[in-house]
């Protein structure tokens, strides 16, 4: 992971970077020896091995080029693609989850599959998975601690928005507005005889 330090850079925009993650080597092993692993469960397809292990070194090495996961203060940005170009951009206060995966082949790699749920997301699975991000757990924590941070902004601005209100009114209307109030009291209590008036005459009537 390196951490974005020039400032300038971003100020003019309204989502500045925080974190941008890099990823380690090694997943392009994994990458090969995923397709591998197809290829011998398929059985015919077992002679392509050789081609594949060919062909997907440079493959794994464009690919490995095209990905990017950037953390700024209100998204999770990720792109990846060689010949389909992806890009998905998830709010931060849409993400309920940032889980981690580490099968044997990743263990021996020291790699983790980081994968983003989000709130109304399919059941299907995560909406984004990443594998080899270097420093996952710690990548992890850095999303979800902004995340975080964000949830308690919103809250404490929506607390405020009240106390902010009540405190518009300026101090020589407060007689005023006390005046009202004792007036409004009135009304509702004449409203309130004549309702007993009208019930008492219509009980006399029936009378």
């Amino acid at each position: 992971m390196s951490e974005i330090a020039s400032d300038d850079a971003h100020t003019a925009s309204d989502d500045r970077v925080l974190l941008e993650a890099e990823f380690n080597p090694n997943v392009k092993t994994y990458w090969l020896l995923s397709g591998v692993i197809i290829l011998l469960v398929c059985v015919v397809t077992i002679p392509l091995i050789p081609v594949w292990w060919i062909l997907g070194m440079a493959f794994t090495d464009r690919y490995l080029s095209s990905l990017s996961c950037v953390l700024t203060e209100r998204n999770l940005k990720v792109s990846k693609g060689v010949f389909v170009r992806q890009e998905k951009t998830v709010p931060l206060e849409k993400i309920t989850d940032l889980g981690l995966v580490q099968g044997p082949i990743m263990r021996h790699l020291e790699l983790e599959a980081l994968s983003v749920e989000t709130a109304g997301g399919t059941t299907s699975g995560a909406l984004v998975q990443m594998v080899g991000i270097v420093d996952t757990r710690d990548f992890r924590a850095a999303v979800l601690r902004q995340r975080d941070r964000l949830a308690s902004l919103a809250e404490a601005r929506s607390g405020a928005a009240p106390a902010e209100v009540a405190g518009a009114v300026p101090s020589d209307m407060a007689p005023l507005l006390e005046a009202v109030n004792r007036l409004g009291a009135h009304v509702e209590r004449i409203e309130a005889q004549t309702e007993r008036i009208a019930a008492a005459l219509e009980q006399r009537g029936e009378g």
